[in-house]
Order: C-alpha cells, then sequence, then structure tokens
C-alpha cells in the first residue's frame, strides 16, 4: 500500500474504504471485510451514524488478528451542528467513545459552514492532547482553505473534497500544493454518474491493462498525488479496488483521462445558495 507523509509528518495509507451510506446493518462486516481485503483506511463521520459500527468492525478485525490498532489509520468528521468549540470538543470525545478507540489518525470539520475557527481550535486541542494524530476540513475549496490556513495556528493536513474523472480540481491541487495541504478524494467514481463505469475512454485504457475502469480511476488518483476512499459492501469489489499497484498509467493515459473533465462537480456546488440553504435545513432538521 503506498502511503503519504502529511505536513506534520503522519503518514497515512493513499488508499482507503469509506462507509458513507452503507447500510447500519451492514456497516460493521463491510468494515471488517475491507481490513481482510487489505485496507488500513477507514473513513466514517458523525453525521453517517455508523461511527459506533465502523468501530465494531475495526475492533474485530484486531481481536481476530487481522490488524494491530497502529497499522490503521481511522478517520471521522464532526457535523455543521458539532462546530461550536465547546461542542466540537465534546464530539471528538464521543466518536472516540462509541467506536471504542484510545485515538483517531484523523479528524475532520466536515463542511464549510457555522463556527468553523471554533471547531479548529478545538481539533487542535485534541490533536495536541494526542487524541487525534491529523487533523483538517472538508469540502472547503481553494481560497477558503488558504484563509483558513492564513488564520489559524495549525495548519490543516488534510481536505477531503470531490475529485473524479468528471471534476479533476487540477488547479485545486496546485493551490494544496502550495500550501503543503494534502487533496483526500471523495466520490472517485463520482457514484458512477454520467455512465462512469461505461465510459469508452475509460474502458479502452483499462483494457490494456487488464483492469476495470474502477481500478483506472483509482490508479489515476494514485498517481496524482491525491488520497482517495472507495466504497463497496461486496468483497470481491473491496479485492478488485485495492487491487491497482501492479501497474501503471502512461502519461499518454493521464492526458487521455484529463480531456474527459468537465470541471463541474457531479453532485452540487457548496457555494450555490440552494445547496447551502439544504444544508442549513439539514442543520435544523438534525437539531430537532
Amino acid at each position: 500500500m503506498n502511503t503519504i507523509t502529511l505536513n506534520n509528518g503522519v503518514q497515512m495509507p493513499q488508499l482507503g474504504f469509506g462507509v458513507y451510506q452503507i447500510p447500519l446493518a451492514e456497516t460493521a462486516e463491510a468494515v471488517y471485510q475491507a481490513i481482510k481485503a487489505g485496507y488500513r483506511l477507514i473513513d466514517t463521520a458523525a453525521i453517517y451514524g455508523n461511527e459506533k459500527e465502523t468501530g465494531e468492525g475495526i475492533d474485530r478485525a484486531i481481536k481476530e488478528g487481522l490488524v494491530t490498532r497502529e497499522e490503521l489509520f481511522v478517520t471521522s468528521k464532526l457535523f455543521i451542528l458539532q462546530t461550536p468549540e465547546e461542542t466540537a470538543a465534546e464530539t471528538i470525545v464521543h466518536s472516540l467513545s462509541v467506536m471504542n478507540l484510545a485515538y483517531l489518525d484523523l479528524y475532520l470539520i466536515h463542511q464549510p459552514y457555522g463556527e468553523v475557527y471554533g471547531a479548529w481550535r478545538a481539533l487542535a486541542a485534541a490533536q495536541k492532547a494526542g487524541k487525534v494524530r491529523a487533523i483538517g476540513i472538508s469540502n472547503f475549496k481553494s481560497a477558503k482553505m488558504i484563509e483558513f490556513v492564513g488564520l489559524t495556528d495549525v495548519k490543516p493536513q488534510i481536505n477531503q473534497i470531490e475529485v473524479n474523472p468528471w471534476y479533476q480540481r487540477e488547479e485545486d491541487q496546485i493551490w494544496h500544493e502550495k500550501y503543503d495541504v494534502q487533496v483526500e478524494a471523495w466520490a472517485p467514481f463520482a457514484e458512477g454518474r454520467h455512465d462512469l463505469f461505461q465510459n469508452p475512454e475509460l474502458a479502452a485504457i483499462g483494457q490494456q491493462y487488464g483492469k476495470t475502469v474502477g481500478q483506472v480511476v483509482l490508479r489515476w488518483l494514485m498517481q496524482r498525488g491525491i488520497v482517495a476512499l472507495a466504497k463497496s459492501v461486496r468483497p470481491e469489489r473491496m479485492a478488485e479496488n485495492i487491487d491497482i499497484f501492479d501497474f501503471s498509467l502512461t502519461e499518454a493515459d493521464m492526458k487521455r483521462i484529463a480531456a474527459l473533465d468537465k470541471q463541474e462537480s457531479a453532485f452540487f456546488d457548496h457555494d450555490a445558495p440552494q445547496q447551502v440553504e439544504w444544508f442549513m435545513n439539514r442543520m435544523l432538521d438534525t437539531e430537532k
């Protein structure tokens, strides 16, 4: 497994397993199977509602001797309502408790809304106290990331953002490299939108190496130096997604993929008024 060294010296696996939208009843088994398949980076979030189940899968894998805690890199995130400083500090403790972990390897501010600077002080304090090894942000656009770096004492180690063949974020990656903030990709397959898995260009590239479209996409991200999260509840697909370290894409392959960039989100714009309104309404619904 490739690793990436973050700006505070912590190493993290470059390819990980995400549990977003995995049904609660299947989460623990999926996490266990992912670890069994070789994944060492596991990503969850408070708003996913499955931190407990994620922890159960991790605990089972450790107890069965598949892995040690030190070999894993476990991530969680706090949501909008949890951004006030005191609440953020309590949320970190809660995440550790429900996951039955002594520390988390990475903790993120999930969305660029709310009292993010208060939350960041709580994350930095938790990092200093050894409760988390690395801290970061998620869904922050480059301009907001730069502002955040300039106005905080501790630089984020990670910004987890959407990156896939339809939204390649090349300029954003340049800005993140300038400020030494690692890009981590969510939805690398864009959840199959725009018929990604049937795309003839990606399929043709894969055929050269006996690889699937999904494997080509993940390999493309590896070669760009981006951390990526893949998700599946099927062990055979988990094994397929991690089987990407025995081939390399050529410069010509990379250019063919670059030509697919639509330069727009396959999902939504975090700055769009309608989307911010949706998040605010969801925040109010969560509060009830």
